[in-house]
């Protein structure tokens, strides 16, 4: 397979004992799971939470990994564009990442919140990720290493600097699955059994203009969420008292790679300022490159008070988690939120060889130009069937909305055996949205064009077979 020639074939560490092979496509043979991998996804199923997920619908253990590909017990190798559900921005042991990170194992691996030079560098970089207008009066805070957890920092900051209770969140978006961020997440599901969820979040239409949640005909919407939250947030009869946040996905990635229309953005900042209401911006599944650049606020226009930062922040699957805010909120007296991990040396080493890396090859004009051609082979789907009611992504974030073409429901029965079909033929993807309805895709930021057209083909086939095999009345 030919490579780009900025981009080259991300290999395992060289000499390593169980070193992976450079993969070139995948190879899948006999049925799904194979017998090494069911073995241990019975002995899992028998021992671990019933909260565990992907391997319930992707039924494989996996041994190995490389570049975009993984490898599973019984040899079977996939291409990997669920990349851990959007960390691994550079697939699979990046070698610079990896180096690095092995260094830093040395030197320090836990340290709490001490300066040390290796977190120094890496402050220094991820502030200089910025637009120029932030970064002298940006401050960054270590939070513990989720991104969930740095939600509840940004929820807890605003809250402190602005001395209010209430939060504004959207109907569709996903912030985390702890108390407090499940209680700013849209899906009612998830949150129905939790008792005691966090108090004052008001939820509004967020622009998901393919599907409007105000009943507009496409085209004829003028942002009409925008102003039905102004309306609700001046009028003295709305309800509402003035919230310490508003807090908001630009591109909703669990609620089904939804991209917010861009006035829709630039309206809200505008009220958030006006009325003095710190807008967070949550970036851990669209920051750290994934859309084409460093941020997804960059492509709307704004500047909001707090970004939160996780997922991809080492490049390597190493926990860390940041927020990124204004100074004026800087209110925090000293351990208002703290965290035993917050201090991963190794994630640090590992981000900071991320971000060169990024900056020497390339990697954001490789994401726009890469994004642009998986796009041209999802819109292709549309000639398979009428089922595929939107095409949508930026960047890297792709996702293919699955319908019935009558009524509009999510056809989430189709969508799994597309899933379930890719897998069969070396793919993995990930599902999303309203009942699991879009077929989502995050590949690694540094995949080839190679990688793009046979996830192109791979994921056609795999609309095809899941049409042929629906039943009559099922919701597919």
């Amino acid at each position: 397979m030919t490579q780009t020639a900025d981009l080259p074939v991300t290999a395992p560490r060289a000499g390593h004992p169980d070193a992976a092979p450079a993969y070139r496509e995948p190879s899948v043979s006999g049925p799904l799971p194979g017998p090494r991998s069911a073995e241990l996804l019975d002995r899992q199923s028998r021992r671990e939470s019933n909260a565990r997920t992907y391997p319930r619908k992707l039924p494989i253990a996996i041994r190995r990994g490389a570049g975009s590909f993984v490898e599973d017990l019984d040899g079977n190798v996939f291409l990997d564009f669920l990349t851990g559900a959007g960390v691994l921005s550079l697939g699979h042991n990046p070698p610079e990442p990896l180096a690095a990170a092995h260094r830093q194992l040395d030197e320090l691996v836990h340290g709490l919140d001490f300066p040390t030079p290796v977190k120094d560098e890496f402050t220094d970089l991820t502030l200089g990720m910025l637009p120029d207008a932030m970064r002298d009066r940006t401050k960054i805070h270590f939070c513990g290493p989720t991104g969930a957890n740095a939600v509840e920092a940004a929820l807890k900051l605003c809250k402190t600097a602005t001395g209010r209770e209430e939060v504004i969140s959207f109907q569709g978006g996903f912030h985390g699955s702890t108390l407090a961020t499940l209680s700013v997440t849209g899906l009612v599901e998830q949150k129905a059994p939790v008792r005691g969820r966090m108090p004052g979040v008001h939820f509004f239409p967020y622009s998901s203009c393919h599907r409007c949640p105000l009943g507009m005909e496409r085209g004829s919407c003028a942002v009409n969420c925008a102003g039905y939250l102004e309306r609700s947030l001046t009028d003295p009869n709305g309800g509402i008292p003035l919230p310490a946040a508003v807090i908001l996905e630009l591109v909703q990635g669990e609620g089904g790679v939804i991209p917010a229309d861009k006035e829709f953005v630039r309206r809200l900042r505008e009220i958030t300022r006006a009325l003095d209401i710190p807008l967070i911006v949550d970036e851990v599944q669209s920051g750290c490159g994934r859309t084409g650049t460093w941020f997804a606020f960059e492509q709307y226009g704004i500047e909001p008070d707090v970004v939160v930062a996780s997922k991809a922040l080492s490049g390597l699957g190493l926990p860390a988690a940041v927020i990124l805010y204004d100074e004026r909120l800087d209110v925090w007296l000293p351990g208002s939120h703290s965290g035993t991990f917050r201090g991963n040396q190794a994630a640090f080493a590992a981000g900071v060889a991320t971000m060169k890396v990024v900056r020497r090859d390339g990697v954001l004009a490789n994401v726009r130009a890469r994004a642009e051609q998986l796009m041209r082979h999802l819109q292709g789907l549309r000639e398979v069937t009428d089922r595929v009611l939107d095409v949508r992504g930026l960047g890297l974030m792709a996702g293919v909305e699955l319908a019935d073409p009558a009524t509009g429901r999510p056809a989430s029965a189709l969508a799994l055996r597309v899933q379930k079909e890719a897998l069969r033929r070396g793919l993995i993807l990930e599902l999303g949205g309203r009942d699991d309805g879009v077929v989502r895709l995050l590949p690694p930021l540094n995949c080839t064009a190679e990688e793009i057209d046979i996830a192109g083909r791979i994921l056609h086939q795999a609309l095809a077979a899941a049409l042929t095999t629906e039943t009559p009345h099922g919701n597919g």
